[in-house]
C-alpha cells in the first residue's frame, strides 16, 4: 500500500490555517478575559461605592449623635449648674450686706448650702451620663448590673440580667459601646415600648461575645424599615459596625422586642 505525501503547498497551507485559527482563538479569549475581568472589576467597585457610602452614613449619625449629646451637656450645664450657682452667687453677696440678722444669715446660708449640694449632685449625674464610674473602674459586667438597677429604683420596669462571659479589661474602649448600646435599647423600651420588664443576657457562642435581649413592651412592626431609622438605631448601628459585629432586631406589634447583637 502505497502512502502518498501532501504536496508542500497543501501542508503550508494547514499550518497556516491552524495558525489563523489558534490566532483568533487567542484573541477570542483575550478579548472574553478582558471584558470578564472588566465586569469583575466594575462589580468590586461597586461594591466598594457601597462600602464607602454605608461608611459614610455611619459616620454621619455617629457625628449628629455627639452633636446632640453636647446640646444635651450644654443644657443641663446650664439648667442644672449655672443657675443654681448664680444663686448662690447672689446669696453670697446677701451675706455681706449690712444689718443682717442672726437668723437671716443663716436663712441665706443654708440656701447657699443646699444649692451648692444640688448643684454637685447634678454635675456627678452629668459625669455619670458621660462614663459611669462603675463602668470605668470595674468594667462591663458591674457597669450593666449598675444599669439595671438603676431602671428599677424608678419602680416601672424589672430587670433580668444574666452574664456568662469572662470581659477582658483591656477591651473597655469596645465595651463602652455594648453599654451604651445596652444603655439606648433599654431607654427606648421605657420611652417607646412602656415596657415593664427587661431580660438581657451575654453568651460566647462558637467563640463570638453575643448578646441577647427583650422587653415585653408595646412592640412595633419590624418588618417595615422605616421603624427602624430613628436616631437611636442609627447610634447603635454605627456601634455595631465599629464593633464589626452583626445585629438582628424582630417585634411585632403587643409582643415586646427582640434583638440579638454580636461584637
Amino acid at each position: 500500500m502505497t502512502v502518498h505525501a501532501l504536496p508542500e503547498k497543501e501542508i503550508v497551507a494547514i499550518i497556516l490555517y491552524i495558525s489563523m485559527f489558534l490566532m483568533i482563538l487567542a484573541v477570542v479569549l483575550i478579548v472574553f478575559f478582558y471584558f470578564s475581568r472588566k465586569k469583575i472589576i466594575q462589580k468590586e467597585l461597586e461594591k466598594i461605592d457601597l462600602i464607602l457610602q454605608y461608611q459614610k452614613e455611619q459616620l454621619h449619625a455617629i457625628i449628629v449623635t455627639q452633636e446632640e449629646e453636647r446640646k444635651r451637656i450644654a443644657q443641663d450645664l446650664h439648667d442644672d449648674i449655672s443657675s443654681k450657682l448664680n444663686i448662690v452667687s447672689l446669696n453670697s453677696h446677701l451675706l455681706t450686706a449690712p444689718n443682717l440678722t442672726e437668723a437671716e444669715t443663716a436663712e441665706i446660708t443654708e440656701n447657699i448650702i443646699a444649692l451648692t449640694t444640688k448643684a454637685l449632685d447634678n454635675s456627678r449625674k452629668i459625669a455619670h451620663n458621660l462614663l459611669p464610674p462603675v463602668f470605668e473602674k470595674f468594667g462591663l459586667h458591674a457597669g450593666i448590673e449598675e444599669l439595671c438597677e438603676e431602671f428599677e429604683s424608678s419602680k416601672s420596669v424589672k430587670t433580668h440580667y444574666k452574664n456568662e462571659i469572662d470581659f477582658d479589661e483591656k477591651d473597655i474602649d469596645r465595651h463602652l459601646h455594648v453599654f451604651r448600646i445596652l444603655q439606648e435599647l433599654m431607654n427606648n423600651s421605657i420611652r417607646h415600648g412602656k415596657a415593664t420588664e427587661i431580660w438581657i443576657s451575654f453568651a460566647s457562642i462558637n467563640g463570638i461575645n453575643t448578646c441577647d435581649y427583650k422587653d415585653n413592651g408595646v412592640g412595633f412592626d419590624s418588618s417595615n424599615a422605616e421603624n427602624q431609622k430613628g436616631l437611636g438605631m442609627k447610634n447603635i448601628d454605627s456601634r455595631i459596625s465599629f464593633l464589626q459585629g452583626t445585629i438582628e432586631i424582630n417585634s411585632e406589634i403587643n409582643k415586646g422586642i427582640v434583638v440579638n447583637f454580636t461584637f
